[in-house]
């Protein structure tokens, strides 16, 4: 097999393959005795006809395509390793010559990854926030875990107050008429929280309990629903229990109930630590995006826009996953949101694209810079997401590799080993909070 690319205008190239006659003749043949099996030739058992018999029944030419999707994958892939391009997207058929005794010739337009030229992209000055951790900080951590530990109890005598979860009976009308997802029993709501619509919530506050109440609230101009956007509506809401988180004094037995330690001194130096290593990974993160911002802002390349609508795609599928592990699809969304899936992928070609050239961009640095990714290091990550996946490293490899995500591995390990090489020759200016 012989491949050519010949380069064009506009990141696409022209690639002539051409397969040998003795290959073609042969997935003609092979075309020839699986259109046999399938179709019924008058006065043949299916797989018993001739070549020449299936050919006069079918056509030439419908062997010949057989034999073209026979050959096509193949051929393609050794294409591309020969003449070293890197295709996006399908490749648009220009002409095909097909006749038995004669080599097959494709023609494809191919669109390719585009050329990177780079500009300046190391020893770049970088200012880099020093890591503060202020005993403020360290009280409203604590006092996050004390929320989060709290126990809520039943308030028998009382008023609902914000930040209380207003157990409630309720029953939604719009012009008289009850409306889909207006009633509920027993709810549970809390006061603050934002969950309902604007105004609803603070007009709870203050009740008792088995108080009843007519709230009347307006829907938003943008609610998603659009036949109730805008419109007033009156809830008729019953409070049938007030639930008051009850919070754990700060000492030393609260250190023993919520962690490993002893003592709440101890406790504190634990959480000042693990505050000072979150603000340094935050820091440190926030300096090789700067310098990666740079390197991309100094470079050169045309986008082309099958790489933006490809990484687009693969934005919604990831979106799409994460919903439906909220138990909410994408169509729910999208009507929640009040946007067409044409809209909603509009929104993401900004940051698709600005992704697209990140990475190309990195991809060149790394070809510059001999930066390479081992078959060790991709092992170790395996070997870190196991866990995670429940599933041992030699397993979880095989099973990246059945649907092709190993190179996916390989490429998110080489573009933070590009990072990580970059940040290293910038030049770090520690600036302090104050500056």
């Amino acid at each position: 097999m012989k491949a050519t690319a010949e380069k064009l205008e506009k990141n696409e190239v022209m690639l002539e393959i051409e397969v040998d006659a003795d290959r073609f003749s042969k997935a003609v043949n092979n075309a020839a005795k699986k259109v046999a099996r399938q179709v019924n030739i008058p006065g043949f058992r299916k797989g018993k006809a001739p070549k020449v018999i299936v050919e006069r029944y079918v056509g030439k030419d419908a062997l010949h395509q057989e034999a073209v999707e026979e050959i096509f994958p193949k051929a393609f892939q050794d294409a591309i390793e020969e003449t070293g391009i890197s295709p996006i997207g399908q490749p648009d058929v220009e002409s095909l010559d097909a006749e038995e005794g004669k080599p097959l010739v494709i023609k494809l337009k191919v669109a390719v990854k585009p050329e990177v030229k780079l500009g300046e992209y190391k020893g770049f000055d970088i200012e880099k926030q020093s890591v503060e951790v202020t005993d403020d900080d360290v009280q409203k951590e604590l006092e996050n875990m004390q929320n989060r530990h709290a126990q809520l109890i039943t308030i028998e005598d009382g008023e609902l107050q914000d930040g209380d979860t207003a157990m409630i009976d309720f029953n939604g009308s719009i012009d008289g008429e009850e409306f889909e997802g207006g009633q509920a029993e027993n709810y549970s709501l809390v006061i603050g929280s934002g969950t309902f619509i604007p105004g609803f919530e603070e007009q709870l506050v203050g009740m008792k309990p088995e108080e009843e109440k007519d709230v009347k609230v307006s829907f938003p101009e943008d609610y998603h629903a659009e036949e109730m956007a805008g419109k007033e509506a009156l809830f008729k809401t019953k409070l049938n229990s007030i639930k008051r988180k009850e919070l754990a004094p700060l000492d030393d037995e609260f250190a023993k109930d919520v962690s490993e330690f002893d003592t709440i001194e101890e406790l504190k130096a634990d959480v000042l630590n693990k505050l000072k290593e979150e603000k340094e990974r935050m820091a440190n993160s926030t300096v090789s995006r700067d310098v990666v911002d740079k390197a991309v802002e100094n470079a050169e390349v045309e986008i082309p826009k099958a790489m933006v609508d490809q990484r687009i795609d693969e934005m919604v599928q990831n979106m799409e996953s994460r919903l439906q592990s909220q138990g909410l699809g994408l169509e729910q969304y999208l009507q929640y949101t009040n946007s067409s899936m044409e809209e909603f992928k509009e929104k993401m070609r900004d940051d698709a694209e600005k992704e697209v050239r990140r990475e190309l961009v990195l991809e060149e640095i790394a070809k510059v810079e001999d930066v390479n990714v081992s078959d060790d290091e991709v092992d170790a990550e395996i070997a870190m997401m196991a866990p995670q996946f429940q599933q041992e490293p030699e397993q979880l490899k095989l099973t990246l590799e059945s649907i092709g995500n190993l190179n996916v591995i390989k490429e998110d390990i080489l573009k933070r080993k590009v990072m990580d090489h970059l940040t290293e020759q910038a030049n770090i200016i520690e600036k302090n909070e104050a500056e």
